[in-house]
């Protein structure tokens, strides 16, 4: 795979899966409302997807060494990447209760981190486990400091 595909392939699943996932469960935990958990997951998987492939393409084009055919590639697969993982999470919310979605897109959502960790690891030549564990805290982190928020805003606004 090309670097600069792989950069926004990497970004894009990063970045869908925890800011997605953390915009579900702050929501979930603040108005446990499906359709306003869905309509953040549509309204994320696009305004979000475009607004980081902007950020990837003039991060790309601000370091002078890439060509315009990487910055675009670049550029296109964030978009793409981001789109698919963070429109995922619609499928669990459509076919299941609301926490159950929420269970099940967190389980897949640390896999997912799990798988990709492994991948980078191996890429770098590196033992996976510190890379696992650095990403999977961060995701858990992402998760936590979500609920908690969105569990102040129940409490506070309601």
């Amino acid at each position: 795979m090309k670097r600069s595909i792989r950069a926004g392939f990497n970004f894009g699943l990063t970045s869908g899966i925890i800011t997605t996932l953390g915009l579900m469960v702050g929501l979930y935990s603040s108005t446990n409302s499906k359709p306003i958990v869905i309509g953040g997951i549509l309204t994320i998987a696009l305004a979000d997807a475009l607004s980081d492939s902007i950020g990837m393409h003039t991060a790309v084009e601000s370091q002078n060494r890439h060509t315009k055919k990487e910055i675009w590639e670049a550029t296109y697969a964030t978009f793409v990447c981001k789109f698919i993982f963070s429109s995922f999470f619609i499928i669990p919310t459509l076919l299941f209760s609301l926490e159950k979605a929420v269970i099940i897109s967190i389980i897949i959502s640390i896999y997912f981190i799990f798988a990709n960790s492994i991948f980078l690891a191996r890429k770098q030549k590196i033992s996976p486990v510190k890379v696992i564990i650095e990403h999977i805290s961060l995701t858990l982190l992402v998760i936590v400091a979500s609920y908690l928020i969105g569990t102040w805003i129940s409490i506070t606004f309601n």
